[in-house]
Parts: C-alpha cells; structure tokens; sequence
C-alpha cells in the first residue's frame, strides 16, 4: 500500500471552496506551521481552501521508503491530492517546499494554474545554508536530552536563534523521561543533498510549460541571487514568471506573514465575481 501524507485542509467555514492551494513547508518544518497564514488566507479568500501535508520524512510523515528524493516528494503530493479525490489548483512551497513545488509543476501539470516558490531557487546550491547548518548541529548533539529546553539551548550554543532553537525542538518526542529526535537524519541528508544539486531551470524556462511561476523574495535573504533574478526576469515562457520582494528573511512566513497573505489573497485567480 503506498503511504499517503500526513496532512490537515484550512477551508472557510462560510461558503464552499472553489479550489485548492497545496502549501509545503520547509526543512525539518512541519504542514502546521503555515497554518495561521492558511486560516488568515481563507478568510480573505474563502474561495480557495489550503492543504498542508508534512512532507516525506518531516512531521507525522515518517517512514516513507527511499529513494528521498525532489520527485519522489513531488510524487507524494500526487498520491495525497488523488487519496483526497481533489486537485492542486496551485502550489506554494517555502525553501525545500518551494523546490518540491517547482518539481511537482513539472512532472504533475494537469489543472495547476500556479507555483509558487518562497525564498526558493531553481539553481543548484552547494551543502550551505540554514537546513545544513542545522544537520550538521543536531548530529554533533547527544541523541537525547533531560528536556526540550536543554536542546533548544544546545542549538542555540550551535549558532541558531532562541526562536528557531525552541521551533526545532518540536521534532522531539518524549521516550521515557527523556526527549529523541523523531527524524531520521540520515534519510533527510539524502533529500536534502537532492534538492541541494537539483537543476531545476529546464522546469522554469520550459516554453511549454502553462503554470504560472511566482517567485517570492525575502530582502533579507540571499537565496535568490541577483543575478537568478534577472535570469527569471528574461525567461519567456507560456505560464509567465513574476518575482515579489517583501521585507524579511528566509522564515518570511514568521518575519512577514501578513506580506505572504497579501500576495495570495492579490494573485490567487479567481473566476467567482467579489472572491
């Protein structure tokens, strides 16, 4: 039987959806941490409802078989959106997300009328960055720890800010009296050495591809480079491409959430008159 992820559906409790926005969370994150965004999102465009599953290996969506990699998480969002008997009318994703989205716009483009990748690049990177520094952290810690403020104090000894810190430790489960990593970080490192060396520009410069592709900026963020900009900015393709810069850093969805709204509630399509 092919697993199906974890997941839970934000939806207006005053009229019926129309379609549906697939949001994806980042490295070691967890579907419930766009749910505020999601809640605020339907109530400013309740003809649109949001799915937020855990991705393969995050959350409650554990034991998914390897290979861990960008298409085999694009496939899992798939599985989940046909287990559902629904569609991905659009998909969001933030940093690994966005990734993930940008591969599933690719390989499952049927009814997908937009991608939106949030402090995302198509490029390749090399194994630096927040998701790696955090691997490298956690696998220099103790495998367990007295409490989840221990640990938070030890990520914050490895460099991480008290609210990140306190944010990972939400990855802990209590064994005993004692607090464990739910997360298999060997597995995790395989993802994100994928995404890491995915080139994902044949899915953005495709002049086929019908999808819109939104790109979203974090100022204070240096994921995506200048000169990836202007190279989205010169691509010509069917769907189009728009890049949108708000105020914040790579958590832009804690940093400036109402800016994410926003964005959505202008650029999500609508065909219902006043949505």
């Amino acid at each position: 039987m092919v697993p199906v992820l974890s997941h839970t559906v934000v939806a207006s409790d005053t009229r019926a959806p129309q379609r549906r926005l697939v949001v994806l969370h980042g490295a070691f994150g967890a579907g419930h941490n766009w749910r505020t965004i999601a809640r605020t999102l339907v109530r400013q465009r309740p003809d649109w409802s949001v799915l937020l599953p855990d991705l393969r290996l995050h959350g409650a969506s554990q034991g998914f078989l390897p290979p861990h990699t960008l298409r085999g998480a694009a496939s899992d969002i798939a599985t989940l959106t046909q287990a559902l008997g629904t569609r991905a009318d659009a998909i969001l994703g933030h940093s690994l997300g966005g990734k993930v989205a940008l591969r599933y716009a690719s390989d499952y483009p049927s009814g997908l009328e937009q991608a939106w990748a949030v402090d995302a690049t198509p490029a390749p990177e090399p194994h630096v960055g927040s998701a790696w520094q955090m691997l490298r952290t956690v696998r220099a810690l103790p495998p367990e720890f007295d409490s989840r403020t221990d640990a938070a104090a030890a990520l914050v000894r490895g460099g991480f800010t008290p609210v990140v810190a306190q944010w990972m430790t939400s990855n802990l489960e209590q064994v005993g009296r004692r607090y464990q990593w739910r997360l298999d970080f060997d597995a995790l490192e395989e993802l994100l050495d994928d995404a890491s060396a995915a080139d994902l520009w044949s899915v953005v410069a495709d002049p086929a591809r019908a999808t819109t592709l939104h790109f979203i900026k974090a100022t204070d963020s240096d994921v995506l480079s200048s000169e990836t900009q202007q190279r989205l900015r010169t691509t010509n393709t069917a769907g189009g491409i728009s890049i949108h810069a708000l105020v914040g850093g790579h958590w832009i969805q804690a940093d400036n959430p109402n800016g994410v709204v926003g964005l959505l509630t202008e650029y999500l399509p609508s065909d219902v008159a006043g949505a």
